[in-house]
């Protein structure tokens, strides 16, 4: 019985083709945003669950101070329930032409980074090594080595935007000794590695000094402590400090772009609402072009509930096909996506209720002309 039903359903979908494939597309459209939106919602989630209560960042208690003096490093390392402390330095900088920007990342290769690594970005200790041997060497993804055609030996030459050299020359020049994957979620795409010893006796000011710290506390119990006992220790310095977990910054930026869950239940549920009465209303349309061919079905015997599930499994039909192919959009959208956010993904939970809401919103905009349909009286003439 269900067979005789499918070219009934294909003649029903394909009637008006424009018609058709109208309603089509805006179903797409609204399932791809859905998953769009909640693979968004699940990178923020990936996010904060990934960033660690223990690893805290302290840098300038006002931003644009000034960096701060590298000697504080051993004064936060003596520091009660610090387990190891590490400084970072850096300058931005572009590669053959303004267009082509690079972050170069300073950092002093020694086997701490072996702890930390993990969780900014994963480097072997052989090419720490090798960073560590060469002093005006560099570390690089896989990605830029692609990119710009690079090879182990191959020479980077940097111009940077904010660091000279005290030739007062802007052009740095590094040699490729290794490579390292990021990790983590907001490091820039086009970033490379840096020995800082090298950079801090090249540049020509602010010499002795970092752009921050990152330091691991004991137990993510005593972050908050460590935290305070950092910020109390140079309150009264010249150069006062600001520290805050990697997972307090992570919260602090989904504050700062509001309700991220909120937003995303607003716009879906008005792309879904405003698809509904759209869907809605061409069914309803299509429900008044085929009038007479409804009324010869229950002529020829077809019964209301027969009439008013071939109605709503045409809807279904077009819903099921239409939210597959926003979903699946959406989905082989997000691995290019990770690339540059690394988190962004669509579960098989929002999968399966994208497919779910498929059918129950094709139930719903189907379902007043399907009752119209079922309830068609056949008169006849005495």
């Amino acid at each position: 019985m269900a067979l005789k039903f499918l070219p009934l359903i294909w003649f029903g979908i394909t009637r008006h083709p424009g018609r058709t494939l109208l309603t089509f597309l805006q179903i797409v459209v609204a399932f791809a945003l859905f998953g769009v939106l909640q693979g968004m919602k699940t990178g923020a989630q990936t996010a904060m669950a990934n960033s660690r209560a223990d690893l805290l960042d302290v840098r300038p208690a006002v931003s644009g101070s000034g960096p701060l003096p590298s000697a504080y490093l051993a004064r936060i390392r003596s520091l009660p329930n610090v387990k190891l402390a590490v400084l970072l330095n850096g300058f931005s900088a572009t590669y053959q032409n303004p267009s082509q920007h690079i972050y170069a990342l300073a950092l002093d290769p020694g086997k701490q980074w072996q702890v930390l690594a993990p969780d900014i970005f994963k480097i072997t200790p052989q090419a720490l090594n090798a960073l560590a041997t060469h002093r005006d060497g560099v570390l690089v993804t896989r990605a830029l080595m692609k990119k710009y055609g690079w090879t182990l030996g191959s020479q980077v030459p940097l111009i940077a935007t904010d660091t000279l050299q005290a030739t007062g020359s802007a052009d740095w020049a590094f040699d490729v000794v290794g490579t390292y994957s990021l990790h983590q979620v907001g490091s820039p795409g086009d970033m490379v590695v840096i020995n800082n010893e090298y950079l801090d006796g090249a540049r020509a000011s602010d010499k002795g000094t970092a752009v921050h710290f990152v330091v691991l506390a004991s137990s993510p119990y005593r972050a908050d402590a460590v935290a305070h006992e950092i910020d109390w220790t140079f309150a009264n310095s010249a150069h006062p400090t600001r520290t805050q977990s990697y997972r307090d910054n992570a919260e602090q930026q989904m504050r700062a772009i509001g309700d991220l869950g909120f937003v995303i239940r607003a716009v879906v549920g008005a792309v879904l609402a405003a698809m509904l009465l759209s869907s809605g209303t061409m069914m309803m349309h299509s429900f008044r072009d085929r009038m007479r061919e409804l009324a010869m079905l229950k002529a020829m015997g077809y019964s209301g509930f027969r009439v008013l599930t071939l109605i709503l499994a045409e809807a279904t039909t077009i819903f099921l096909a239409a939210a597959a192919l926003g979903l699946g959009t959406a989905t082989m959208a997000f691995p290019f996506a990770e690339q540059e956010v690394p988190g962004l993904s669509i579960p098989p939970a929002v999968v399966a209720a994208g497919i779910a809401g498929a059918v129950v919103l094709a139930l719903l905009s189907a379902s007043v002309p399907a009752a119209f349909a079922a309830r068609l009286e056949i008169k006849t003439c005495s």
